[in-house]
């Protein structure tokens, strides 16, 4: 079958389209043909050679997919062969096929086509996990999200929106900021120019924040944060290792936690999707929330596609087509 391959870790000249063995199903998992798959962050940095595989996981890149059951494995219900579907994945998205948990399986959301739902596994379940399940924004409190034009904080703006919290959002650039707004963030910030810090301390401080940054931005974070404010980081994009003020924590009685999606157990990652598909599906199918896609590429342009990422000029989402 025809997949991505990695001639080893480096640019994104490594990539190239080849062909390698069908995936084989066991027991409670499904078989899909994928139409289309997406590009993560963490795509690019499996790429370089800096996010290695879970045990037991797919070599081949890519964390999300869309397409059609073509098998059964054993002690699956409720799916059949046929069945229009989006997956969360731990690997192998960018692929014709690929084996996936029938937990980690959702039907794709009224209104959406088969190629564009591509686009939502990956954001939705990280946003819901760690903004509700982990972070637990409620209506009314302050959100920071940072990157709010990238394919996290685009869902992020939207789902905080639709859930009635006041959502405050960082990009580098007027259009982006522009489609922060238009996406429903209530205050947008300019990261080059304007203090995010400064900006929420005048609002009484974020109650949560999602941050993609990580050590870069670990001290003004925890400043910027409100009393009992949650700081979720999910990203690594500013370094890893950075001095915490436990004082300043303390006197904010604040809350750091690193989550990570990819290597958590399967019965975990089911349930996260299970929650999607209860609490943000329907946001889907009213119109509340969109996914957001820059572009739309043949899996053939995937070198292309992972330079698009990494030159960070896009908005939203990058799809592939197969």
């Amino acid at each position: 079958m025809r997949a991505v391959i990695a001639s080893g870790a480096g640019g994104p000249d490594v990539l190239s389209v080849g062909d390698v063995d069908e995936p084989v199903i066991g027991p409670g998992e499904v078989l899909v043909d994928v139409v289309a798959t997406a590009v993560n962050r963490a795509d690019t940095l499996q790429r370089q050679g800096f996010y290695p595989v879970p045990p037991g996981g797919s070599e081949i890149i890519g964390l999300e997919c869309s397409g059609t059951i073509a098998e059964v494995g054993p002690d699956v219900d409720g799916w059949s062969v046929g069945d229009e579907v989006c997956a969360l994945l731990t690997g192998g998205g960018y692929a014709a096929r690929v084996a996936v948990p029938a937990g980690q399986l959702m039907p794709i959301p009224p209104g959406v086509s088969l190629v564009d739902a591509a686009a939502l596994p990956e954001v939705a379940c990280t946003v819901w996990s760690n903004l509700f399940m982990v972070g637990g924004l409620r209506p009314a409190e302050r959100l920071l999200v940072h990157g709010g034009a990238g394919g996290i904080g685009t869902m992020a703006i939207q789902l905080a929106t639709a859930l009635q919290a006041r959502v405050f959002a960082t990009a580098g650039s007027a259009e982006k900021l522009s489609v922060c707004a238009d996406l429903g963030a209530d205050v947008t910030i300019n990261y080059r120019d304007d203090d995010f810090v400064e900006v929420l301390k005048a609002e009484g401080g974020a109650d949560v924040i999602l941050d993609n940054m990580g050590a870069k931005y670990l001290a003004r974070n925890v400043d910027a944060l409100a009393t009992s404010g949650r700081l979720v980081i999910i990203g690594l994009q500013g370094g890893t290792k950075a001095e915490l003020d436990i004082a300043a924590l303390l006197r904010k009685r604040g809350a750091v936690i690193a989550t990570a999606l990819r290597s958590r157990p399967v019965e975990e990652k089911a349930a996260i999707c299970a929650e999607v598909v209860e609490h943000v599906w329907p946001l889907v199918a009213d119109g509340s929330v969109v996914p957001v896609i820059h572009a739309r590429l043949p899996l053939s342009e995937v070198a292309g596609a992972h330079q698009l990422m990494e030159d960070s000029g896009h908005v939203g989402k990058i799809v592939l087509t197969l």
